[in-house]
């Protein structure tokens, strides 16, 4: 297939418009030669394929050809250099041929971007690439701050955060959230507009509390600032039978001093709603914990392992005693 465009631009082939445009705004400024004062060369050569890439993938047409024939395919052969765009020509004995010449990549970057250069400029050309040279006092360096660095691009909104509260019913079992956000997104002329966004939340099986969702860039937009990172983080609602401890589920059973002593089998609903019936046939004393293995949380990284479910007791000791009882338990129990 010759170049990779996908590879080039870190995304799927079956990436969406948004997540192409995204890619290559993302690299684009990574790689702006007048950002890499000190390895211009390589910058160049990054920043010439990443717009190729970006050229190709989000034109339908072009994008359809490469994902058929390859970047062979999509150039045919070489066009004479003054050759604009893509032309298509019939030869005698074959299908027709898709001729594609890749536009300049500043002059890409300025259509996308709505100017040459969001990092000043660096002097004379020294670039090597058509449109390199930009002057200082260019009015289209103005949106970008007074005095500030000149290689330095835009900088990043700090991440916003925002509490996700599951039950530990769903932690145990995984599901999704659906979450509606507004925002607010710029176009090619700054101009912000409200949107409105759904965003799906896939809450795996024994996520704990804490974990973080990242939604890259989904904060509002606006001129020289990247978008914020948005973060959910992962909070636990109280359960009214069950507490976590790590992967270990806990649970407390309240118990008569004669069923402590003579036996005792614990009904409970698992958060899946099985019923467990758990006999305990030792004796219950004050600190006695039952374990019965693989009925805690399941394991992040491996749901088919799970913890251990933890059984204390809470042991009623009656008030008083009769002493027919007490001559009874110390004839009983006499050692």
């Amino acid at each position: 297939m010759g170049v990779d465009y996908y590879k080039i631009l870190q995304v799927d082939r079956n990436a969406s418009d948004e997540e192409l445009k995204k890619a290559y705004r993302k690299l684009a400024m990574k790689w702006h030669p007048d950002k890499n004062p000190n390895n211009k060369k390589d910058a160049e050569t990054k920043f010439k394929q990443i717009s190729e890439a970006y050229e190709v993938l989000s034109d339908p047409q072009k994008r359809a050809i490469y994902d058929q024939y390859g970047e062979e395919g999509l150039k045919g052969q070489v066009p004479p250099p003054d050759a604009g765009g893509p032309t298509f020509f019939q030869t005698g004995d074959g299908p027709t041929t898709f001729r594609f010449n890749p536009r300049n990549a500043n002059d890409i970057f300025a259509e996308f971007f709505g100017f040459s250069s969001p990092f000043g400029g660096m002097g004379g050309g020294g670039s090597g690439m058509r449109g390199g040279s930009f002057g200082y006092g260019d009015d289209i360096f103005s949106s970008f701050g007074e005095g500030r660095p000149m290689s330095q691009g835009p900088r990043k909104a700090p991440p916003i955060e925002r509490t996700l509260p599951c039950s530990l019913e769903e932690l145990y079992k995984g599901t999704t959230k659906k979450m509606k956000i507004s925002r607010e997104i710029a176009d090619a002329s700054g101009r912000t507009l409200p949107v409105e966004e759904i965003l799906t939340i896939e809450i795996k099986p024994g996520w704990k509390k804490g974990t973080k969702i990242t939604f890259p860039e989904k904060g509002n937009e606006q001129p020289n600032v990247i978008a914020a990172d948005l973060v959910f983080v992962i909070d636990e609602k109280p359960h009214s039978v069950f507490t976590r401890d790590g992967n270990d589920l806990v649970v407390t059973q309240k118990v008569s001093l004669a069923d402590a002593l003579t036996g005792y089998t614990v009904h409970l609903t698992a958060l899946d709603g099985r019923v467990l019936n758990i006999p305990i046939t030792n004796v219950i004393h004050p600190n006695y914990e039952e374990v019965v293995p693989r009925e805690g949380m399941p394991i992040p990284k491996d749901p088919s392992r799970r913890g251990n479910l933890r059984i204390k007791f809470n042991i009623k000791f009656p008030a008083r005693l009769t002493s027919e009882q007490k001559a009874g338990i110390k004839k009983l129990l006499a050692p």
